[in-house]
């Protein structure tokens, strides 16, 4: 594949359903087809392991195992369930991996559009919000506490009816796993991008950094090529950066807006003014769901919590009449200075 720029290679592919790139710098003697080959194949591996929509992947055997029982995972699911447990935990529920049911319920998730109902992504019938009753249904199956891990044998307790999403941190983790083959075949410049997701390392030929843009609501996704479309401009030096937007997935129903943002907590839409989260962090898998459990707590709630706990994060807030406003956490703007 040529080069696009001097000394940068761009590969590019499917996955997820969505896309990846990669901008790396190759050692001498590389094989382009080799690279390209294994990066398809780290992205693969993540969508075998994790996705809710792919009936044959270990997460969908977990979703569908008997009640009471433990199930072995694949070390790279472990390891992002163990941490989507943890988050959840230290957010109090606001981010919950176990929130696949009211994602199906509303429309969002593989579970309802596979047996022929409605979809919040189908453009063409028009979806009605499901009502109380339904949602009640629903949350009766969430709860993140309900699942156990054990660590020494990596399995995963099922008590029944848990149904695990991983959306929010999956393109996150297929990063980092991107990052890590391209480090261990020798590519010690890159920038990785699935789905919007990114992760820079390392330096261009010229000296200067990744610079990413952070997207405006609204605009494609962030592309320095078009400086209309981005907020905000960052350079990723060795850092990841996720942001996670109202804008991006949603409906409308009796003239009312539905995000696909759902609080566990209450099994309903968000429906406060963020717009969109935006968090770098040393890795994409803490980034990506970290972006969700900003924007489920909201502009007051999400601030003290990135505050607490370090967080570099931005936010932009809907201010009516289609203007926005931004709020950086301290982090954020430590990194955003100059």
């Amino acid at each position: 594949m040529p080069a696009f720029a001097s000394d940068i290679h761009r590969f590019e592919g499917e996955t997820m359903g969505t896309t990846w790139s990669v901008n790396a710098v190759l050692p001498d003697g590389a094989n382009e087809q080799t690279i390209e080959r294994g990066i398809q194949a780290e992205v693969d591996r993540v969508v075998a392991q994790m996705s809710t929509y792919e009936d044959t992947s270990d997460l969908s055997r977990f979703n569908r195992a008997p009640a009471g029982t433990w199930q072995v995972l694949p070390p790279e699911l472990f390891t992002v369930l163990r941490y989507a447990l943890q988050l959840a935990k230290a957010s109090g529920g606001a981010y919950d991996p176990t929130v696949g049911p009211l994602v199906n319920l509303w429309g969002f998730g593989p579970g309802e559009a596979s047996v022929g109902k409605p979809s919040a992504h189908d453009p063409v019938h028009p979806y009605a919000p499901p009502d109380a009753a339904a949602i009640a249904e629903a949350r009766k199956r969430v709860g993140w506490a309900k699942i156990r891990l054990d660590e020494p044998h990596r399995r995963a307790f099922q008590p029944g009816g848990v149904y695990v999403d991983l959306s929010a941190v999956a393109k996150g983790f297929g990063v980092d796993q991107v990052a890590r083959f391209l480090e261990r075949s020798g590519v010690d410049a890159y920038l990785v991008e699935v789905g919007g997701e990114l992760r820079g390392h390392g330096r261009k030929p010229d000296g200067s950094p990744w610079r990413v843009g952070i997207e405006r609501p609204g605009a494609a996704a962030g592309a320095v090529d078009h400086p209309d479309e981005v907020g905000r401009v960052l350079p990723l030096d060795d850092k990841a950066i996720a942001t996670s937007g109202d804008y991006r997935h949603f409906f409308e129903s009796g003239g009312r807006f539905f995000s696909h943002h759902i609080d566990p907590r209450t099994g309903y839409p968000v429906a406060h003014r963020v717009a969109s989260v935006s968090v770098v962090a040393s890795d994409c898998m803490h980034a990506d769901p970290l972006g969700t459990t900003l924007t489920v707590l909201g502009p007051d709630e999400g601030m003290a919590f990135a505050k607490r706990h370090g967080i570099a994060a931005l936010f932009i807030l809907h201010e009516g009449d289609g203007h926005f406003v931004e709020r950086m956490s301290p982090a954020f703007v430590a990194l955003a200075k100059p």
